[in-house]
């Protein structure tokens, strides 16, 4: 159930985004569907990755508050979300692959602009995952897991109590058998220390899928530069929707320093 693909029609952009319909391929084996944004020269460029088992749809309200300051934007379905063909959803493994392609897609588009990415939970640990790591200029990461065993019994505790994390080792081994990969593919947080690249993490204090300390952990481990804003009372729901005023404010001052 977890794995399972989540795609669905997506339709048009809205019109008043003022995007194109574009598709690339990427190195999971998928072609990715996205809408871009043109955006005031020099302004730079932001990347959209959405969370697990939703797409672009979930970051049109992000997008169009970024096209007012003037930027750039790729918003995207990773594999197997969308309309973007998968087999499976890796948590990160090869969605992390297609955040390679949507920084280079951007890189193509508007040459000499510096990019951003603004992740969230799966978009977050796809980027943070990307090997090498992604050549952009800033990283906004909302609600990250550290790492992917942290991520299973975090779920399983809160929908079976004591004895649903008793059985996180049963569906962790299913890892390797199910996808081909291993717990140590899946470990955001050992990423964070090698990348040196500004990175701004936010999560929420009363958050249960990922929880406050590990989000503290995460970003503790990272490497500098960094901050982090961590929000009172909110859950693993959407950032932008929860703190809207606030949220814009404090991303729009973070990308103005590091893009523009």
């Amino acid at each position: 159930m977890l794995v399972a693909p989540a795609n669905r029609p997506v339709g048009q952009p809205p019109a008043n985004l003022g995007a194109q319909a574009i598709e690339f391929p990427s190195a999971s084996g998928a072609t990715l569907h996205g809408w871009l944004v043109a955006g005031q020269p020099g302004k730079g460029a932001v990347v959209l990755m959405h969370g697990i088992h939703a797409n672009r749809l979930s970051l049109v309200a992000r997008a169009e508050f970024l096209a007012r300051a003037g930027y750039a934007v790729l918003l995207f379905d990773f594999q197997g979300h969308g309309e973007s063909p998968g087999k499976t959803i890796t948590f990160g493994f090869l969605e992390s692959r297609d955040a390679t392609a949507a920084v280079k897609l951007v890189r193509e588009k508007f040459p000499g602009e510096k990019i951003g990415v603004i992740g969230i939970s799966l978009g977050a640990a796809a980027a943070l995952l990307a090997e090498p790591p992604l050549p952009v200029n800033a990283l906004v990461l909302e609600s990250s897991y550290p790492t992917i065993y942290q991520a299973t019994a975090d779920r399983m505790r809160q929908r079976f109590g004591f004895l649903g994390e008793l059985a996180t080792p049963l569906l962790a081994c299913q890892l390797k058998p199910r996808l081909g990969i291993g717990l140590d593919a899946l470990k955001p947080i050992q990423h964070a220390a090698k990348i040196t690249t500004p990175k701004f993490f936010i999560a929420g204090t009363a958050d249960r899928d990922t929880t406050l300390p590990e989000s503290q952990a995460l970003f503790a481990a990272a490497a500098e530069p960094k901050q982090c804003w961590w929000l009172d009372g909110a859950g693993h729901v959407d950032m932008h929707a929860f703190a809207k005023v606030e949220y814009e404010k404090r991303l729009l001052e973070f990308l103005a320093v590091h893009l523009n």
